[in-house]
């Protein structure tokens, strides 16, 4: 399979993972920032976006196989990796893999606890339902302060400040893509995340994470910097799940400083 991909800019290659939602256009908010420096590529994970879904198991380890066949494919080797939420999962496991260069991770998932998991599952998966109920209203609602503060609570620290074309692309793709629910039940049923020891990353390794995060709350990142000793940690303040949304200067500059 491969992968639907967008290549913006010039420079050294840096490669852009996202989670649930929109495929490569949940990067939208700062894609063309990023482009300034490097050549941004940014691709659909399998059904999502314009990339069709696996044929066979959908699990991390095959959506990171899909990942690490296109760095290879696209003679990526050594490209710096940039995920966020599902993607910064995706990104991490490369590089515990050894794939890769410098890994930024903005809000990974993998590192709930058990009963962390049961709220996410049990939060989240009524959330897309209503989207989903919602599909055809969506462009009106996200018009809104008050319709985008109703659905993106969990999503956003403050989400009557968005404006609707940063939000809707990620909301229609949760509603739409062929992989949500199948992606879902990988974060919510599959293993948790394993780490890297000391010394074995590729490159430099960063987790940024919201303070104010409520889908991957933050003392996750204390396990996760356990995990990944060599990481460093970056906190985002007033900051949800996505940084691209809530702290788009802060998370640009972020990845700009910890990729080659």
């Amino acid at each position: 399979m491969r992968l639907n991909h967008v290549r913006r800019g010039s420079g050294s290659p840096l490669l852009l993972v996202h989670g649930l939602g929109a495929g490569w256009r949940s990067w939208a908010p700062i894609l063309d920032e990023l482009a300034e420096h490097h050549e941004v590529i940014a691709v659909d994970l399998p059904g999502f976006g314009e990339t069709p879904p696996l044929t066979g198991e959908v699990s991390i380890a095959t959506l990171t196989d899909s990942v690490a066949d296109f760095i290879r494919d696209e003679g990526l080797d050594g490209v710096s990796t940039v995920g966020q939420s599902m993607g910064g999962r995706i990104v991490l496991e490369l590089a515990r893999r050894g794939v890769g260069g410098d890994t930024v991770a903005l809000d990974p998932g993998g590192f709930w606890s058990d009963r962390e998991l049961v709220v996410f599952g049990a939060t989240l998966r009524p959330s897309i339902a209503l989207v989903r109920a919602l599909r055809g209203m969506l462009p009106a609602l996200l018009g809104s302060a008050a319709g985008r503060t109703l659905l993106l609570a969990q999503l956003s620290a403050r989400p009557w400040a968005l404006t609707r074309e940063t939000v809707l692309p990620d909301v229609r793709g949760l509603a739409d893509s062929p992989s949500t629910g199948a992606a879902l039940d990988a974060l919510t049923k599959g293993p948790k995340q394993q780490g890297a020891p000391a010394g074995t990353a590729p490159g430099r390794v960063t987790i940024g994470w919201g303070r104010r995060d409520l889908v991957t709350v933050p003392r996750q990142a204390t396990r996760a910097t356990e995990l990944f000793p060599d990481a460093v940690l970056h906190w985002f303040e007033r900051c949800g799940h996505f940084p691209q949304w809530d702290a788009p200067i802060e998370a640009t500059q972020l990845i700009l400083n910890s990729t080659a």
